[in-house]
């Protein structure tokens, strides 16, 4: 997948795919992880919010699933 470099203190890149639902979020540590059933809307309103990092974490972890890839 491919993601997008974002500026954040804790987020590295982000991707999307809309045919699965599919969120893929890299951290700066390198890890990554795949979170599904994730909205077109959701998707957009993370790319766009002042912190995607806090963004993330308050509607996005531990809201859908996920595993680390």
């Amino acid at each position: 997948m491919n993601r997008t470099p974002v500026s954040s203190s804790n987020v590295a890149s982000v991707g999307y795919d809309q045919s699965t639902l599919t969120l893929e979020v890299e951290f700066n540590d390198g890890s990554v992880y795949q979170y599904f059933d994730v909205s077109d809307t959701v998707y957009h309103e993370l790319m766009h919010a002042g912190s995607i990092g806090r963004f993330l974490h308050a509607n996005i972890k531990n809201r859908y699933r996920y595993t680390k890839v």
